[in-house]
């Protein structure tokens, strides 16, 4: 596997197999993934998906909601709620501290913040660098968020489904019928 540099972003390039998933998730294509941490691993997001990132500022509680929403902010007139996606996903410790951002996303045509340990940088993976998810029993560990897994030298980078993480029932984030 190489890795060449081009334009501020990574390039990689290998020879594996396609995506195939038996999970009915949708195959990621080539594209660009910001890469971030929760905990000690490394997560990549379509960065399509993202508007901005920002400094984690602490924001205004939201009486009665889940652990992993922290809040709202407002961010020049808009009010976004924010999601602790360490919370969500499961990591044991939600430090905030200098590093902690939060990626400001647009999902489904609603702004929402979702807060991470730190931001590495910005991939562009070749189908053919990311391998399938994993299948596990639905009743163990809720993998449909999961698009891949992207092979990046001795990395092993977790690719979300940030819109359908973000729009799933259990967020409460999106209406039932949004399309």
């Amino acid at each position: 596997m190489e890795i060449v540099q081009q334009t501020g972003t990574q390039v990689v390039q290998a020879g594996a197999l396609a995506l195939q998933s038996g999970s009915g998730n949708v195959a990621p294509s080539n594209g660009e993934y910001l890469t971030f941490r929760l905990g000690q691993e490394e997560y990549g997001i379509d960065i399509l998906k993202v508007q901005e990132i920002r400094s984690y500022e602490q924001p205004t509680r939201i009486a009665n909601a889940p652990d992993f929403i922290k809040g709202v902010v407002n961010l020049r007139g808009v009010i976004v709620p924010i999601v602790d996606l360490r919370l969500k996903l499961g990591c044991a410790t939600a430090e905030y501290n200098s590093f902690t951002v939060v990626i400001v996303l647009n999902v489904k045509n609603r702004v929402v913040g979702a807060v991470v340990d730190s931001v590495s940088d910005v991939l562009e993976l070749n189908r053919e660098a990311i391998r399938p998810a994993p299948e596990l029993s639905a009743s163990a560990v809720n993998t449909s968020f999961i698009m891949g897994i992207g092979a990046v030298s001795e990395r092993m980078l977790i690719l979300i489904d940030i819109e359908g993480l973000m729009s799933s029932a259990d967020m409460g984030l999106m209406d039932s019928i949004a399309g």
